[in-house]
């Protein structure tokens, strides 16, 4: 699943005509990206969530993008505004595999590899999540989750060395995450009741049952005009 519903108000005024998710680096989408890096993993069924101007992306992806099938999540349409994180994963989550990625559609991580490797050995773990955390950029110096020795995430930070690390939005889950008992919406969130992700994750993290890893290869989060710039001023690797 491709996160693609918000506002990017911190983007304004690209965002007033554009979603943030069709911005581009590169001469592609920003979406396009971690699109392409899915199928290049064999992952080629997605699912886009949409509110702010969201038929402007499926108007410049359609039902296919490569190798990729694409289904949507037209959560304005159907609710007049984004459903938040949790909210909008469980609007999709008919859509969506027992097991799934979800990556934000407005963070530029292009070496990023998929791999069926990973899923394997989320499978095998047992756990209701996977998340990949990176280091604290700039604007995030605190970051959000710690990393215990046993590779667990730490909803208080508190891990080796107590540091903290900032959540790339990358990561694997099972739908069990967002069903009851975890989750009180019900599964295609009829009613397009909001919720955000974190409260889910931090809960599940203090039962034991978040992992996580760290990435350190080149990750932006792409939330503001001048971040936006200094990506495209970088000569592509």
């Amino acid at each position: 699943m491709i996160l693609a519903a918000g506002r990017g108000e911190r983007m304004r005024p690209l965002t007033d005509h554009t979603p943030k998710p069709l911005l581009e680096v590169h001469r592609k989408p920003l979406m396009q990206w971690p699109m392409e890096a899915l199928a290049a993993g064999g992952f080629t069924e997605v699912v886009v969530n949409t509110a702010w101007l969201g038929d402007q992306i499926e108007t410049r992806f359609g039902s296919r993008h490569g190798q990729s099938a694409i289904r949507y999540s037209h959560e304005g349409r159907d609710f007049g505004g984004a459903l938040e994180t949790a909210g909008g994963i469980v609007r999709a989550l008919p859509a969506l595999g027992d097991m799934f990625w979800v990556v934000a559609g407005d963070v530029f991580a292009p070496d990023f590899a998929f791999t069926q490797q990973s899923v394997d050995r989320f499978v095998a773990g047992g756990l209701l999540a996977h998340l990949w955390l990176v280091p604290n950029p700039a604007h995030n110096p605190n970051g959000d989750f710690g990393i215990s020795s046993a590779a667990l995430a730490l909803a208080d930070g508190v891990g080796d060395g107590d540091v903290k690390y900032t959540f790339s939005t990358i990561g694997l889950y099972r739908a069990a995450l967002f069903s009851a008992p975890d989750c009180e919406i019900p599964p295609g969130n009829a009613a397009g009741q909001k919720a955000p992700l974190a409260p889910l994750l931090r809960a599940a993290m203090r039962q034991g049952r978040i992992g996580a890893e760290l990435y350190e290869g080149r990750w932006t989060d792409v939330g503001t005009p001048q971040r936006l710039t200094a990506l495209n001023e970088e000569r592509p690797a």
